[in-house]
This record gives C-alpha cells, sequence and structure tokens, in this order.
C-alpha cells in the first residue's frame, strides 16, 4: 500500500490525469509489462531522435519535467518513466532497494521500449535510479545528468524532525514541512507547493535510507556524468555529494548551486547543453 487511503489515491491520480492533458508537446502514453507488474511511460520527440530517459523523484511522476520536455524533446527521444511504487500509473511495487531488483525492472522496460543504449536524467530518487543502473549496466548508459542525486552524499535526517513538528497542523503544516524540506516556497511557486501538498497529504513515501554506493561502484562511470546539487539541501549533504563525485568519477561535471535546495529547477538549458555535447 502506498497510499494513505483509497480516496487519496483516486484525488492524486485524478489530479495527475488532468496534468497530463496539459503535457506541452504531443506525446505517447504507453504501458509497457515488467516482472514487477505494468509501468507507465510517457514518449515524445522525434522517433529518429537519439533516446532520452527520465527518472522523478520520491512523490513525484513524470510531470516534474513538463517545463524541461519542450527544449529536450526538440533533440531527443524523450521517454519519461514513472517510477514503480510512487504516485503515478506504475506498478506500486516497491522491490528491496539493496537488490538488483529495480536494474531488472529497469531492463524489463527498456526491452519492451525497444532500447539499447540511453542517455538518463533524474532527480532525487530517480538520480539514485540512474546510478544504480548505470553501476549495474554501465554499457548501455551514454551520458548521466543527475539532480540532487542520493546514494552518494550522507542522507541527512534531521528534514524528517521537521516533517513531524509540521504534521499536527494539517495543510499549513504540509506546506511548511513542503518549504522546509524540498525548499518550495508556497509564496514564489504556488503550484508546486500546492501539488506537493495534495501528494504528501494522501501519499506515503519510502522510509528506508537508500543505499550508499562505493566508490569502487561509481569509479565504473566512465561515460559523461553531471551533477547538479543545492548546497541548502535539507535531505542530501550536497557537499559530500559533490566532493565524492569529484573523487571516484573525476571527469564528472559537478556544480553546486549554493543558495538552492533540493528542489531544483532552472536547469533545462544546461542539461541540454551536456546532453548534446
Amino acid at each position: 500500500m502506498i497510499y494513505k487511503t483509497e480516496a487519496g489515491e483516486r484525488e492524486i491520480l485524478r489530479r495527475y490525469e488532468q496534468s497530463l492533458a496539459n503535457w506541452p508537446i504531443p506525446a505517447e502514453h504507453r504501458r509497457v509489462p515488467t516482472r514487477e507488474g505494468d509501468t507507465f511511460v510517457l514518449v515524445c520527440g522525434p522517433v529518429d531522435a537519439p533516446p532520452l530517459v527520465l527518472f522523478h523523484g520520491s512523490g513525484s511522476n513524470a510531470t516534474i519535467w513538463m517545463g524541461d520536455v519542450p527544449a529536450w524533446a526538440e533533440h531527443f527521444r524523450v521517454h519519461a518513466i514513472d517510477m514503480i511504487g510512487e504516485p503515478g500509473f506504475s506498478a506500486p511495487a516497491r522491490p528491496p532497494l539493496h537488490s538488483p531488483a529495480y536494474a531488472r525492472w529497469l531492463d524489463d522496460v527498456l526491452e519492451q521500449l525497444g532500447l539499447d543504449r540511453v542517455a538518463i536524467t533524474g532527480a532525487s530518487l530517480g538520480g539514485w535510479l540512474a546510478l544504480d543502473y548505470a553501476t549495474r549496466r554501465p554499457d548501455r548508459i551514454e551520458k548521466l545528468a543527475l539532480l540532487c542525486p542520493g546514494g552518494v552524499g550522507r542522507q541527512k535526517i534531521g528534514f524528517l524532525f521537521k516533517a513531524l513538528l509540521y504534521k499536527p497542523f494539517g495543510t499549513w503544516g504540509t506546506r511548511r514541512s513542503i518549504q522546509a524540506v524540498a525548499g518550495v516556497d508556497p509564496r514564489e511557486e504556488p503550484e508546486i507547493a500546492e501539488y506537493l501538498t495534495l501528494m504528501f497529504t494522501h501519499f506515503l513515501p519510502r522510509r528506508d535510507r537508500l543505499p550508499v554506493f562505493s566508490d569502487e561502484a561509481l569509479g565504473k562511470l566512465a561515460m559523461p556524468v553531471m551533477v547538479i546539487v543545492g548546497g541548502r539541501d535539507a535531505m542530501f549533504d550536497s557537499h559530500d555529494t559533490a566532493r565524492r563525485i569529484n573523487r571516484a568519477v573525476p571527469h564528472a561535471s559537478v556544480t553546486v548551486l549554493p543558495e538552492v535546495a533540493h528542489s531544483i529547477i532552472g536547469q533545462t538549458q544546461p542539461i541540454l547543453n551536456f546532453l548534446r555535447t
């Protein structure tokens, strides 16, 4: 069970359908079978363009890429995947993070989509998934662009106390918790804040710590790698992430945005420039 109630699940998926109806460019809606259950994928961009796979973070779905897709789909065949166990249209399965299960699931997804080698952009939990796959299947990855990826820098626990502190205060508390943890200010980004409030009112996020990749595993990343982190990230130690990537993957491009929190936006063009070079 990944939702608190069936009514909450219906409300989240209803809102998701509305968002998909406003997807900024024409897209195919595909549901592909895998060993973990059906997986939902939004596919857009020129059929003959190189493939780009997108992984969102925890408590989200493909809609986080709506602002990026118009630019990226001019040059790539974009596949925005709803991760299993998250509030999208994919199966609610949550296999063990320490196992090869997620890599095998993604093997199935890519096979069903007819994809061999791909570039991947992933955020937070999606960044962890991208790294997990790239360290296990390095020959299948063209490039990696990662936003605040999990599994590298120290995972903080202070954000859990902040979330619990605001929990008794209803919707107001949820919004304050989102601002404290994700860095999304309801006054500046009201639509994002409202959507996240809906998610975390009804959705049960994973509570287990993300497995940390060893230097040996990170050293397998011979492909071009771009990492962007926020200096004020409440969930991961971004400076630790930057240090470890610089040490273990010396050819990687690493950017620390000093005043940015966990939610990183406005990187459409830098990521596109990296993917195209």
